[in-house]
């Protein structure tokens, strides 16, 4: 895919979807297609000196693509309701299933290769483990309304592309994979209040008070800060979507959902973790050191209204994506806390 291809990034003013358009920039790429939601100040400074071609406020993205017509060659759908502690499901619902049901049919009108953000909140508690296969799709529990509408989306997906592989009225996108993202943390989350990563809510309490809150464990089987994430830093986020894209970008002509591959790359759901589960004590020792201070950590209960929904062990299994052929190394836990907070929030500054 050339650098003069047109590319439409959701959530363009989000966190990972900010990132993403400062990633293709510095790669060359900038006819991008934004959408989100344009009216916050905070979050629009995630977008102060990238390139792009328009901004398209969320709702109206499609309408403006069918007066427009854009030539599109690539599709990142990063945009999504992602609150974790929000229960009220139809607005996951329409978010999160809804418009990503017009993204894919779009997609599959114009022949355009997607990627989407699913997450590892669809494994829930971990009881069928954290293997991308679609086999476990439809048996898969999540804790939250968030989990749920991603699942419910993935499931959706994985049953269109079968019955578009099988000749079907319903049609996919040429090429298509739902990123599981794990445990997600770098610039650009400033705007997220509650929601941003454990990083950078532990930075901030070193700032103010000299040390670090972390939830105690309600399990017998888990020490307090010992509870298990697979925690990936966003710049191998961003590589491995940018790796899709110019991967299958060739597919673009192609016809035939699921059955669009390049070399063993298949359509599906593909894990994005380190495929290695670290505990927040970890967390918060690499920030200590990447500070040079003292550790000092402090438990506390974990809230009553996410207790019996809190994750306590997630690890992606990687086999799958690294035997569609990515090869990167992925940051350690230690070297990503520390570029975060040694190039981005010691000085406030955005990706």
């Amino acid at each position: 895919m050339d650098r003069n291809s047109i590319i439409i990034v959701t959530g363009a003013a989000g966190f990972i979807g900010s990132c993403m358009v400062g990633y293709l920039n510095q790669n060359g790429y900038e006819n991008l297609i934004l959408a989100d939601e344009f009216d916050e100040e905070e979050k629009d400074r995630n977008l102060h000196g990238k390139k792009y071609l328009v901004r398209v406020e969320r709702d109206n993205l499609f309408e403006w693509l069918d007066r427009d017509n854009p030539a599109v060659d690539f599709v990142l759908h990063l945009g999504a309701r992602t609150d974790t502690t929000e229960f009220d499901y139809s607005i996951h619902e329409k978010l999160n299933v809804e418009y990503s049901k017009q993204i894919w049919k779009y997609c599959s009108v114009k022949n355009i290769p997607l990627v989407y953000a699913s997450s590892a909140a669809t494994y829930g508690s971990g009881d069928l483990g954290y293997i991308d296969s679609h086999e476990i799709v439809d048996q898969l529990k999540p804790l939250n309304p968030y989990g749920v509408s991603k699942n419910e989306f993935d499931k959706w997906a994985i049953k269109i592309s079968q019955q578009a592989g099988d000749g079907s009225r319903e049609s996919a996108p040429p090429f298509w994979a739902g990123l599981k993202f794990f445990n997600v943390y770098g610039p650009n989350e400033y705007h997220k209040g509650r929601m941003a990563s454990v990083i950078f809510h532990s930075f901030k309490q070193i700032q103010d008070k000299g040390k670090v809150r972390l939830f105690r464990s309600h399990r017998p089987s888990f020490k307090d800060g010992e509870q298990l994430r697979d925690f990936i830093y966003v710049n191998d986020v961003l590589g491995v979507c940018y790796w899709f894209m110019k991967e299958v970008g060739s597919l673009k002509s192609e016809i035939g959902g699921q059955k669009a591959r390049k070399g063993s790359m298949e359509s599906g759901l593909y894990n994005l973790g380190t495929g290695k589960a670290r505990s927040f004590n970890d967390l918060v020792k690499a920030i200590y050191n990447a500070l040079n201070k003292k550790i000092s950590i402090e438990y506390i209960d974990t809230p009553a209204d996410i207790r019996d929904k809190y994750q306590y062990f997630t690890e992606a299994s990687m086999t799958k994506l690294r035997n569609a052929g990515y090869k990167e190394d992925f940051f350690s836990l230690e070297n990503g806390v520390r570029d975060y907070i040694k190039t981005f929030l010691v000085d406030n500054k955005y990706y």
